[in-house]
């Protein structure tokens, strides 16, 4: 790999890049087979991705006629690599037999270790024969939507494919690591302005918000539309406050500190809630809910919002919060939800939802049309990435813990083959157009 390193440094030709023989092995992030009932009887809190997180050499892949081979030069965490790492809700182990069973070169996903990781910025290596768009050199962003096209489900929108999946959570040979197996359909081009940390972080999570509440197959956001935004300093809340600034709507941000408020301040989201400070208890107990703290809530959002219940809630927390957001949804609005950080089990007062006409829409990540989209954006620097530290690959045990424990705002990058932070801009006055404020908001 340090062959393609100093080639990429030093703009070789992509006839020099497809020139440097592929590895046998690589070095990755993984976690082991014989290892998934290690956290056994722990609380989630309590278990620790440093002890299960390895970072050693595994085995190179072949390349499927549909794949490319790409160094990965900065990858991200996110929060399926915690789940990964902690064996929560299960071990990760069955989607990748499960996977192994639909042929030849499925096969290869099934191993011992799980390499994981679902965000990457790179450069293509070598693609195979029946890839047309890309090329070795060409400087790319990974969208993790894992899904091959065969199927007749994947063609009015492939999130809906029966063999869909999320690449490197639900697949093998993710982008923690030197290299990376994908397939052609999940690249897009890196932002020329960005270095490779910055470009690395944003697959995931800000496809996800896109879809969410852009997209066709979300919320439908137009101008003038009012959104309550939970978590709105970390992944796909960040994200959710400049999708709904650069649409015309006027973001409500749910954050946990003065500080992370005035990060959503400098953003440009003036309606922030501090939920710490106020001291919501929307459970009075393990088993009961509390109506009357849904309601001083309400009141809360609507001392920010010119009287009015908010147009859209962007759920994601799940059972901690999923009452009071189906109650805080205007008469006809919509809660648009995906995943669930505080637990899958959720309950709300059905009587606010049908008698009030509101709509519940569930999301997840975004189909390859919706991630080019959001990458334009990205790429245009009308949305900016959310960095706001960066770890080495033999840091991705720390760095999970911190998003495990929701330490972290933002985006946590991970150098891989990258020497240092701050490489890989090509337009340098793109950037300076930009801003570096704002490009570097989540930093300062």
């Amino acid at each position: 790999m340090e062959q393609f390193l100093d080639a990429i440094q030093s703009g070789a030709s992509s006839d020099d890049i497809a020139n440097i023989p592929i590895p046998e092995s690589y070095r990755g992030c993984f976690v082991k087979r014989d290892e998934a009932d290690m956290f056994e009887g722990l609380d989630s809190w309590d278990k620790d991705p440093r002890k299960s997180l390895h970072v050693d050499e595994v085995r190179t892949p072949d390349l499927a006629p549909d794949e490319v081979y790409i160094a990965v030069m900065a990858s991200s965490i996110n929060f399926n690599t915690v789940w990964t790492s902690i064996f929560e809700p299960m071990p990760t182990f069955g989607f990748l037999d499960r996977l192994a069973r639909e042929s030849d070169w499925a096969k290869r996903h099934q191993r011992d270790e799980h390499i994981v990781g679902s965000d990457a910025s790179g450069v293509v290596l070598r693609v195979g024969s029946a890839v047309r768009n890309w090329k070795p050199g060409d400087k790319i962003t990974v969208q993790c939507n894992h899904v091959d096209g065969q199927d007749h489900t994947a063609h009015n929108d492939s999130m809906m494919a029966n063999n869909q999946r999320i690449w490197g959570f639900e697949t093998n040979f993710g982008g923690l690591a030197d290299l990376s197996v994908v397939r052609a359909n999940q690249l897009m081009p890196k932002p020329t302005h960005l270095t490779w940390e910055e470009s690395a972080v944003n697959g995931l999570c800000s496809s996800t918000s896109y879809r969410m509440l852009v997209s066709d197959n979300g919320a439908r956001m137009k101008q003038g539309d009012s959104v309550l935004i939970w978590g709105a300093t970390g992944g796909i809340g960040g994200y959710a406050v400049q999708y709904v600034l650069n649409g015309g709507g006027r973001p409500i941000g749910v954050v946990s500190s003065p500080e992370r408020a005035e990060i959503l301040n400098r953003m440009g989201c003036e309606a922030v809630i501090d939920r710490r400070a106020a001291n919501y208890q929307f459970w009075s107990d393990e088993h009961t809910q509390d109506e009357s703290e849904w309601r001083r809530f309400g009141k809360d959002i609507r001392g920010l919002n010119d009287g009015e219940d908010v147009d859209i809630v962007f759920e994601h927390p799940g059972r901690s919060t999923m009452g009071a957001s189906v109650f805080a949804a205007k008469r006809g609005g919509t809660i648009i939800t995906c995943a669930a950080t505080s637990g899958y089990m959720v309950e709300f007062d059905n009587r606010h939802f049908w008698m009030k006409l509101k709509k519940l829409l569930s999301s997840h990540f975004a189909n390859y049309s919706e991630s080019w989209a959001a990458n334009k954006l990205l790429c245009e620097g009308k949305i900016q990435p959310l960095l706001t530290d960066t770890y080495t690959l033999d840091g991705v045990g720390e760095a999970s813990l911190a998003v495990h424990h929701n330490k972290a705002e933002g985006k946590l990058g991970v150098l891989c083959l990258a020497p240092g932070e701050g490489l890989g801009i090509d337009d340098p006055e793109r950037r300076a157009a930009i801003g570096e404020d704002k490009i570097t908001v989540f930093r300062s």
